[in-house]
């Protein structure tokens, strides 16, 4: 089940791989994600000291948090295992490489989240994507049209 998309990164950034993380989160935090009050369009990916952290993702306090004073953007650790940490390291050192969160979601109760490594797009680029998945609805809709004759 999805909680949040980030669906602007799609589209300024060709995705090249996928990973999946844990969360290093607070109590209150955790409530609030699962309500879905979270927000990971202007975040991104970073290291930090050979761990890996989320920085901008803002997650919303919880109305019915105790003493807790939780920061909503703060930086966040991704919780991987040391190989994938080294084998991300020595992708990321290419030029022009990014990581990018995609989505966040439960899995067995637990807050995973999707990041990928990604290149940016061009504005052609951009503009090619956008007339192929044009010319793809024009297709399908015709395809619809066709069969309920």
């Amino acid at each position: 089940m999805s909680i949040a998309t980030n669906r602007k990164a799609r589209h300024e950034y060709h995705i090249l791989e996928k990973y999946e993380a844990g969360i290093a989160l607070k109590g209150s935090e955790v409530k609030s994600i699962r309500a879905g009050n979270v927000s990971i369009k202007e975040s991104y990916v970073r290291f930090f000291n050979k761990e890996l952290f989320i920085v901008g993702m803002h997650i919303a306090e919880y109305e019915n948090r105790g003493y807790d004073d939780v920061q909503s953007i703060r930086n966040r650790k991704l919780l991987l295992h040391r190989k994938e940490l080294s084998k991300l390291k020595s992708k990321i050192d290419e030029k022009g490489v990014t990581m990018v969160p995609l989505s966040l979601y439960l899995k067995k109760n637990l807050i995973k989240m999707e990041f990928g490594i990604a290149k940016g797009k061009k504005l052609w680029d951009k503009r090619k994507d956008k007339q192929d998945k044009d010319v793809k609805r024009k297709i399908d809709r015709k395809m619809k049209e066709y069969k309920n004759k």
